[in-house]
């Protein structure tokens, strides 16, 4: 119940460009670019790599760190 209210709001977050923990916007460190992609760190800590094709921010996952 709690993340059918929740999934919906942090996709309006990433797809305005935004941290879903902290709400401020993504330009913080850029750590490496590989195969079309950038490793972007946030101020709160969280990770998120962007795809240069779609022109979209995501979560990073486990194995992207």
């Amino acid at each position: 119940m709690l993340k059918n209210i929740i999934a919906p709001v942090q996709a309006w977050l990433l797809s305005q460009n935004r941290c879903v923990g902290c709400g401020k916007p993504l330009v913080g460190k850029t750590q490496n670019k590989k195969s079309g992609q950038a490793v972007v760190t946030c101020i709160c800590k969280r990770i998120y790599v962007f795809d240069d094709v779609k022109k979209r921010f995501r979560r990073a996952l486990v194995t992207e760190i």
